[in-house]
């Protein structure tokens, strides 16, 4: 398993109501995946023979994130295809659950500019996260 990553809430986050903007979770959930791939693959994966794309993201806003707080995200995963995969993705501070959401991403060539089977090595990495339990 892998530890939580903690993301920073920057000031630039904040939206006039003083929580952190909707559009900002994005940014936050590919700084996840990121920091997962990192740990799972290595700093020296070749991502343009055998990269992803975003094909889909979603999330629900269960409770507002401040700037001072201290948040979590988890990342799990989900279904595993042929080509494409999804990570969900659990936000939390002080251990209670305020954002959840999920991306699913198809593994990509892009010197070729098409989609690849998932690579036999991520798809053998993801045994390292949990599995999303609804």
């Amino acid at each position: 398993m892998i530890e939580p990553v903690q993301i920073q809430i920057r000031f630039a986050d904040i939206d006039s109501m003083g929580h952190v903007n909707n559009a900002v979770y994005l940014s936050y959930f590919e700084f996840t995946r990121v920091y997962y791939f990192k740990v799972l693959l290595g700093e020296n994966w070749d991502w343009e023979t055998k990269g992803i794309i975003l094909a889909h993201t979603e999330l629900s806003f269960i409770k507002p994130i401040e700037l001072n707080d201290q948040a979590f995200i988890e990342m799990t995963i989900g279904n595993i295809g042929n080509k494409s995969f999804t990570f969900h993705y659990a936000i939390r501070v002080d251990g209670q659950l305020t954002t959840k959401g999920s991306s699913t991403l198809v593994a990509f060539n892009t010197k070729l500019q098409k989609s690849i089977a998932i690579p036999n090595e991520m798809k053998a990495s993801f045994d390292a996260l949990k599995v999303f339990q609804p």
